[in-house]
């Protein structure tokens, strides 16, 4: 990377986040179900959901002109070297000195033959320093005094619609970032030059998925991510006791800039990778399934039950 350790942006510009929304998940949002722009026509909720569109710009116009909220981002690119499938990040400023630890888990289905069962530590060199990254952006910076005048007025609809646009928000200051990241400060695809469509189809080298992505389905791992970036005192945001962040309309996750990344999903996990990852992690077995739980091949009760009897 150009640039190594932490960098903040502080006050992302709101009138250029909005060209990188993905509309799509908004109208999820309201129930509406179908594709940007194809959606406006469709012939049974294109009649709400033009409505409803022309409404958010009319928000948006606002929020961005009255400064209803203000976007943040942090992100870190930081050395680091592959210990069985987990990341060892090491220090910028002295490559011999650990910082942190990230925790990566492994599919364990059958799969065809030559189709590796992967792991997000795949993307790191085996032997050799390599690099990785690390990031959150909030878009839900004051958005409390609007939200409050929406509530004391009995306007569910406005308040629905500000809190989908701050979310569309974050998610937009995570793609912005992240372009800026590839070829700025990175800089391993200077040479890219993508439309939003592009963006959201991910016509890009890298990835950047986050903690409670299919493939990195545990949530916990966000606190490294607080902790390597410093996230409260960096741009206020803050974890609750099972993960959440606050501001709710925020995105973290990581960057890997391998040529062959690519998005996959976990699946059911056994007995033997829980173990491992309990020591890895430095935890118990019981605290490892309970933070996997979703993605247990096993009922830890039933094994319980079994091993009584």
């Amino acid at each position: 990377p150009k640039v190594l350790g932490k960098t903040i942006l502080e006050d992302l510009d709101l009138s250029v986040l909005r060209k990188y929304i993905d509309w799509t998940p908004f109208f999820s949002t309201w129930m509406l179900s179908g594709k940007y722009p194809k959606i406006l026509e469709d012939p049974i909720v294109g009649h709400e959901a033009k409505k409803l569109f022309a409404d958010a710009q009319e928000m948006l116009d606002k929020l961005i002109v009255e400064k209803w909220l203000t976007a943040k981002a942090v992100f870190g690119l930081f050395p680091v070297k592959r210990l069985e499938d987990d990341a060892v990040i090491l220090d910028p400023n002295d490559s011999n000195k650990e910082i942190a630890k990230l925790h990566f888990l492994r599919q364990q289905g059958k799969k065809g033959r030559g189709v590796p069962n992967r792991s997000l530590a795949d993307y790191i060199h085996p032997e050799k320093t390599d690099y990785l990254g690390c990031f959150a952006v909030t878009s839900g910076l004051g958005m409390e005094s609007k939200l409050a005048e929406f509530q004391a007025a009995g306007d569910d609809y406005n308040d629905i619609l500000f809190k989908a646009l701050a979310d569309r928000l974050a998610e937009a200051a995570a793609e912005y970032v992240h372009e800026q990241v590839r070829k700025e400060y990175w800089g391993y695809s200077t040479s890219e030059s993508l439309d939003n469509d592009s963006l959201i189809r991910e016509e890009y080298p890298g990835i950047r998925p986050a903690p409670g992505y299919p493939a990195c389905p545990e949530h916990s791992e966000k606190s490294t991510i607080s902790q390597l970036l410093d996230l409260e005192n960096a741009i206020g945001i803050t974890l609750t006791s099972s993960f959440a962040m606050y501001p709710t309309s925020s995105v973290s996750g990581f960057y890997f800039g391998h040529p062959e990344s690519k998005y996959f999903g976990l699946g059911k996990i056994g007995e033997d990778q829980v173990a491992s990852y309990a020591r890895r992690k430095g935890i118990t077995i019981k605290q490892a399934e309970r933070l996997l739980s979703p993605n247990l091949a096993y009922s830890p009760i039933q094994t319980l039950a079994i091993s009584i009897q």
